[in-house]
């Protein structure tokens, strides 16, 4: 089955050629909508047509997501609704775009991009940062974790809304039956028992564990588990671009 460059599950469309990232939305299948502004690091990218991806804050100037989501980008921050003009919301623009330079869009390989916004957002209750890894160190099997995105929540529903989900670390064993091309800078996460709750945010979106962002929502089959961006990973290569 071919690989999509972003993380959809129960699609028939995955069974087709290969498609390109920017003609698909990921999902949340089996999750439930986030309590409003209960992840204010959360970032929507609005893109040209209906495609659009997540991100999230990490410095008050630059947003994170994953570099198959290149394009024209307009970022709201703040949101819960976002097609609701919500006062919590801030809307800006992108100033410079930095796809990691080993990017390879085939392989999906290095799936990291930095967003330098045209200004810094202002921090408050609705709009935070969230914490890089302080390490390199790999996470470890069996971490909960969850996601967040505003993608399809079924086959032919989407949502407006932030939706929420939970999901576990897989080991390095078991992903490499899956992706034999899995590296250093991709780790898998799903749910071992139910397709259903193995569902995925959209592309470019956060996975977070105890509090901390360690991935970035990239690829999969239509089975878990999905591929993330491993961000400790990437730290060095972060702090050369943010400064």
């Amino acid at each position: 089955m071919e690989q999509l460059p972003c993380l959809l599950l129960l699609l028939p469309l995955l069974s087709g050629p290969l498609a390109h990232a920017g003609a698909l939305k990921s999902r949340i299948i089996g999750g439930h909508e986030a309590a409003p502004h209960s992840r204010p690091y959360m970032a929507a990218l609005k893109m040209s047509g209906d495609f659009s991806c997540g991100g999230f804050l990490v410095a008050p100037d630059w947003v994170m997501s994953a570099a198959h989501c290149m394009g024209p980008i307009t970022v709201i921050l703040g949101a819960h609704n976002i097609h609701e003009p919500e006062g919590s919301q801030q809307v800006l623009g992108v100033e410079s775009y930095h796809v990691h330079p080993a990017y390879d869009p085939l392989m999906v390989s290095n799936d990291i991009m930095l967003l330098k916004l045209t200004a810094k957002a202002k921090l408050n209750k609705y709009v935070q940062l969230i914490p890089l890894p302080k390490s390199s160190n790999d996470i470890p099997t069996d971490t909960k974790c969850s996601l967040a995105g505003w993608g399809l929540i079924d086959k032919e529903r989407t949502s407006n809304r932030l939706f929420e989900t939970n999901v576990t670390i897989y080991s390095r064993r078991k992903c490499l039956n899956v992706y034999p091309q899995l590296n250093d800078g991709m780790i898998c996460a799903g749910s071992f028992h139910h397709l259903k709750d193995s569902s995925q945010g959209d592309s470019g979106g956060p996975l977070v564990c105890n509090g901390v962002v360690q991935g970035i929502v990239s690829f999969g089959n239509s089975f878990p588990p999905g591929v993330y961006t491993r961000i400790g990973n990437y730290l060095q290569w972060i702090k050369k671009i943010i400064g």
